[in-house]
């Protein structure tokens, strides 16, 4: 919760929310900018029937007022309050570079062992070069690891990339506490918050993406589309901060 928090007190300006939308894979919340995020739920079906007299519509908030939601311990919530999140923050194009993290992860793991938490489209390919690659999900597929063994592997590790999700379900400052002292750490993914804050927790690396048509990616949301439909859609971009380069700007 002190990443999530230390992100929040860095938002400058308040802002109406225009739209939300919520798609199979990612959601949406149009304020400033177009903030993505992906799409959590607790349960597959909520349930209709139970009552929550608390219930405020998005529409009625401040998209500051939905980034707190990002601090909920229900994961549908905070899912909308990162996205709120990254509506309102101020991305410094000047210090970003247009660069897929997985050639990132590739430049910075060759021969070394790595770890990522999550999956991703890159990782066959950085099998190829790492010396040692583990990836660890929840979700396993054959050849992941559980989450219980991130306390095996991480402290093995030279580079760990790290989903951004991972500030959804609240397990960002836990992993963290796991990986060894001079490892490059990297956090990724379109829910990424592109906040040089989170050089002030350990991270290295910061990936994340810029919604640059907003109608075009609510229309590719509403349709199911996954981030590799969006960004063949032309309407996100992948931008990329490094400590090195924030600190020289």
């Amino acid at each position: 919760m002190q990443i999530l928090r230390g992100i929040l007190a860095g938002l400058k300006a308040d802002s109406a929310v225009q739209e939300v939308r919520r798609g199979l894979f990612w959601t949406a919340v149009v304020s400033r900018r177009c903030g993505l995020a992906s799409t959590m739920m607790r349960g597959l079906c909520p349930d209709e029937n139970k009552d929550n007299g608390n219930f405020r519509p998005p529409s009625e908030m401040t998209a500051m007022e939905l980034a707190q939601l990002s601090l909920s311990e229900d994961i549908s919530e905070a899912s909308l309050g990162l996205a709120a999140i990254n509506s309102l923050i101020d991305t410094d194009i000047s210090a970003a570079m247009e660069i897929n993290a997985g050639d990132i992860l590739m430049e910075h793991g060759k021969g070394k062992n790595i770890s990522v938490i999550g999956h991703f489209p890159f990782t066959d390919d950085l099998r190829k070069t790492a010396r040692n690659l583990w990836i660890i999900e929840r979700r396993q597929r054959p050849g992941d690891y559980p989450e219980s063994d991130a306390g095996t592997y991480l402290p093995q590790s030279d580079v760990i990339a790290i989903s951004s999700t991972t500030l959804i379900n609240h397990t960002l400052t836990a992993i963290l506490a796991l990986c060894p002292p001079g490892s490059v750490k990297m956090i990724l993914g379109p829910t990424t918050p592109m906040a040089p804050v989170l050089f002030d927790y350990g991270i290295d690396i910061i990936s994340g993406s810029l919604v640059t048509d907003t109608s075009t990616a609510l229309r590719y949301i509403s349709e199911g589309a996954n981030f590799r439909q969006l960004k063949r859609s032309g309407s996100v971009r992948l931008l990329t901060i490094t400590k090195k380069y924030a600190e020289k700007g």
